[in-house]
């Protein structure tokens, strides 16, 4: 388990004949990554707990409308505009590996297999699940699909938005958001 949260990557033992229970609490440690700092990938452990504390608020906002409370973190009160970015990043993260796990289908693999692959690389843990488990490896992928896990490592890696900006003169996103802010200037002259 240590090596899961900690990206290592190194498996002493084939936990793919581990009880399913025992599987799933690895496969959730890989997608909640390793702490706020660290290299490993995932969604952080501090982003997690900050949207759990979102969706708590929420619901306590719904229950009594008139409550007035902030998130805190560490005793500290977190920026509104902190937690919209964090639940901005998890959008983002969710969408990236929807897309991640729909390009590496195309290998026509097993469900554990292909979700295992994605989120594997995008946290940067090494093993899976199936086929690229513990004793097994990424040989049997398309170069493709390497191609698309190569790219899942370096987001979790880089993390999301640094990769974005990276890629956004590619994908023209600036003339997109300059187009966004002349129509606003036009409307209101």
């Amino acid at each position: 388990m240590g090596s899961i949260i900690t990206t290592t990557g190194y498996s002493s033992c084939d936990y793919s004949v581990w009880p399913q229970f025992s599987k799933m609490i690895l496969f959730l440690l890989t997608v909640c990554g390793a702490s706020a700092g660290s290299t490993g990938g995932g969604v952080k452990v501090s982003r997690l707990l900050i949207i759990v504390k979102k969706i708590k608020l929420d619901i306590q906002k719904l229950l009594h409308p008139q409550k007035v409370e902030a998130i805190t973190m560490d005793g500290k009160v977190v920026d509104t505009e902190v937690v919209n970015q964090i639940m901005a990043y998890f959008c983002s993260f969710i969408i990236i590996v929807g897309v991640l796990l729909f390009l590496v289908s195309f290998n026509n693999f097993d469900f554990e297999t292909t979700v295992t692959s994605v989120m594997t690389c995008i946290g940067n843990v090494g093993p899976g699940f199936g086929l690229c488990g513990p004793m097994g490896n990424f040989s049997m992928f398309s170069d493709f699909s390497k191609i698309v896990l190569s790219f899942a490592m370096l987001i979790g890696r880089l993390e999301i938005y640094p990769i974005i900006i990276f890629l956004a003169p590619l994908l023209n996103i600036r003339s997109v958001s300059k187009n966004i802010h002349s129509r606003k200037k036009r409307r209101s002259n």
